[in-house]
């Protein structure tokens, strides 16, 4: 019955045309607030997707490290175990190190990546080569897949490094001697591609021959950095990781996807989190206008209120329709704003109408991705705003007398 009284107390025409002035201006708000809402969380699920699909392109779906220190021991038996595991694609084995390069008067510092031929099936990097062609190479002539970052930094051309680059790692092991040197690889390598995936990935890596990296780096036969591994269903991560504990004990750190890069995915959820919260003082601001409307209208209803309540009504009933009355408001503002909000996003997905500036981000214009769990979230902000803004006007109805005399 309240809702009823609420619904006739909304169309009706009020005395005071500043009410309905007000109480538009707060739908007006709230359509503004929840639209802006949905389309920036939209956008930044859609950076978000983004960013995760680079970040997939080159990290494997797990990977076996150490728990400490910089290499791990994988004996034959290890890796034909790893074999049998049920749901693992295929595997590569790994040895990373920072190395120097020079070419010329040019210098930079990268992390050498030594992969076997599986590599190029575990990450998609092979996919991202922009530039010659993705070939680490053999143990004896290793070559070498540069950033393009690092191939800008060296200023060379990728697909055509006629000169080679000088390459120098630390040796593993005691340093014994006085002269330096003896405790640094020093090699020529040439070029033979560049990849683009991020920039985190771009200024940072170089791909070459594990065989290379190995003797190089004076590693023994079972010695490796890492075990990169890829799986026949994501989805299934964590009981494969369950499988992998059972062939490798604690000195070895198994990690999915998001634990390689928890910084990464910990800063997107809390600007998530930021964002929300941030847009949600507009709603917040429609709120105070609603609370005027809703003490005004109050005021308007003195006469209503007195006859319901010498029919029988109690003051939370009565209560109960003012109530109502700011639910209504807030909950046809926001319907008006999701729907606005669809209908903008979905023009974003198909025609690309906001472009982004400078022209220098992979894509140009800014990606949506629309989730149901926006609308949930959009959508119970704007009831828990719209039910505390109703409530704190309601309260008059208890602070007076009821009457039917008019003075």
């Amino acid at each position: 019955m309240h809702l009823l009284f609420a619904w006739r107390y909304f169309k009706a025409k009020k005395s005071t045309n500043a009410i309905n002035v007000i109480a538009w201006i707060s739908i007006v708000a709230i359509i503004i607030g929840s639209a802006s809402l949905i389309l920036v969380l939209s956008v930044f699920n859609g950076f978000e997707d983004l960013v995760k699909s680079l970040y997939s392109s080159f990290y494997a779906d797990l990977r076996i490290s150490p728990a400490s220190g910089k290499t791990i021991t994988v004996t034959p038996e290890q890796l034909q175990k790893l074999r049998g595991v049920k749901g693992v694609k295929v595997f590569s084995m790994i040895v990373e190190e920072k190395a120097f390069l020079q070419s010329g008067e040019s210098q930079a510092v990268i992390v050498m990546k030594g992969v076997d031929e599986n590599y190029r099936y575990v990450s998609g990097v092979a996919d991202h080569i922009f530039k010659g062609e993705y070939d680490p190479g053999t143990g004896e002539r290793p070559l070498l897949i540069l950033g393009a970052v690092v191939e800008n930094a060296l200023g060379i051309r990728a697909d055509r490094d006629i000169y080679g680059l000088q390459i120098y790692l630390p040796r593993r092991g005691k340093i014994t001697g006085l002269d330096p040197t003896e405790n640094v690889s020093i090699d020529t390598i040439q070029a033979s591609g560049a990849f683009m995936i991020q920039q985190d990935f771009d200024n940072k890596y170089g791909i070459t021959n594990i065989d290379f990296a190995k003797r190089a780096l004076k590693l023994g036969p079972d010695e490796y950095t890492s075990i990169e591994i890829k799986l026949d269903d994501p989805s299934a991560t964590e009981d494969i990781k369950a499988e992998l504990r059972k062939i490798f004990d604690s000195n070895y750190t198994i990690e999915n996807r998001f634990q390689q890069n928890q910084g990464l995915y910990s800063v997107m959820n809390m600007e998530r989190w930021i964002i929300y919260g941030v847009l949600s003082l507009i709603l917040v601001v429609a709120a105070f206008t609603m609370i005027s409307a809703l003490r005004m209208l109050i005021l308007e209803k003195q006469k209503d209120i007195n006859v319901l309540y010498a029919l029988g009504g109690n003051k939370t009933f009565i209560q109960k329709i003012f109530i109502s009355e700011g639910l209504l408001l807030a909950l046809m503002g926001g319907a008006i704003g999701m729907v606005l909000a669809l209908v903008i996003a979905t023009l974003q997905v198909k025609y690309h109408l906001i472009k982004l500036e400078g022209g220098s981000f992979l894509i140009d214009y800014f990606p949506v991705k629309l989730q149901w769990t926006n609308f949930v979230l959009v959508g119970a902000t704007v009831f828990v705003i719209s039910l505390i803004a109703s409530w704190l006007p309601s309260r008059k109805v208890f602070d007076q007398e009821f009457s039917l005399r008019s003075e």
